[in-house]
């Protein structure tokens, strides 16, 4: 009897110099990202543009970023919940994260250096998966799924990434080193009136070595108001979720009440 093959996110690839917009090429990729985030809610996206010094520049800095003192650490702070320094919990001792508000604001990444190193550092989402130091599997960071529009995540050579299906069944995400995942969150689930779908995810680590990932979220700024067009509202696919500011639903999140399954439905759901 053949062993099953095992199931993998659908790979899409972003490296052809003929995907452009309006060529046979680029209505292609299009195609496949809407059936990859209708099917899946994320992909594996290719592209081999990237410098291999610069990919390499990346996962060291980040090593120097968690190598700092705790104390350091804890001035990555923010107003939004869980958008500064993250870890120390102990429902997931091996997960530390940091995050700049504003990433694409060169004054936004400055600042945080600043805090962190006072005295300037030359280098500069990032999270850390500690390795469990065993070769049993442990839970590196619980399921959930994403509240923003779109995730981009670009991992070390060290695995631990896993997707659940429509299904219920788990892929363990396997990436090259040119590949990146993308992923959409709740906000923009709720904005497409569930024609695509928001992926639950963990991380589940194993062995001696440290999975470092960096992520770039696109989130609505306060007082946005998510609400699914018109368009995308009818007879056979009636309005799912009310009109809620991302922020809002944030904090709600972040409560009790929000940590239960379905925290979007039960925010907002019509």
């Amino acid at each position: 009897m053949g062993s099953e093959t095992p199931l993998r996110l659908p790979v899409i690839d972003f490296s052809k110099e003929e995907l452009k917009p309006g060529t046979e090429e680029w209505e292609s990729v299009k195609s496949q990202v809407r059936k990859a985030l209708e099917e899946y809610g994320c992909f594996e996206a290719l592209f081999n543009k990237v410098p291999a010094e610069l990919r390499k520049g990346i996962v060291g800095a980040m090593e120097e970023l968690f190598e700092l003192p705790l104390q350091t650490k804890l001035r990555n702070v923010s107003k939004k919940p869980f958008h500064g320094y993250v870890g120390q919990y102990p429902q997931a001792p091996l997960y530390e994260s940091m995050g700049i508000d504003d990433a694409n604001i060169s004054q936004n990444v400055d600042s945080l250096t600043s805090v962190l190193w006072p005295q300037g550092n030359p280098i500069f989402r990032v999270m850390k998966y500690k390795g469990p130091q065993t070769t049993d599997t442990q839970l590196g960071l619980h399921p959930h799924t994403d509240k923003n529009i779109v995730t981009i995540l670009y991992q070390n050579q060290v695995d631990g990434l896993e997707v659940k299906t429509k299904d219920g069944e788990w892929i363990n995400v396997k990436l090259s080193p040119d590949s990146f995942v993308v992923m959409i969150g709740d906000s923009l689930y709720a904005w497409a009136n569930g024609l695509l779908y928001s992926a639950y995810h963990r991380v589940m680590m194993t062995g001696n070595e440290a999975r470092y990932s960096a992520g770039l979220f696109s989130i609505p700024k306060a007082g946005y108001m998510i609400k699914a067009p018109e368009e995308l509202i009818d007879e056979q696919h009636p309005l799912l979720f009310r009109p809620f500011d991302h922020v809002e639903f944030l904090k709600f999140y972040y409560t009790e009440a929000g940590q239960r399954e379905s925290a979007l439905k039960t925010y907002c759901g019509v």
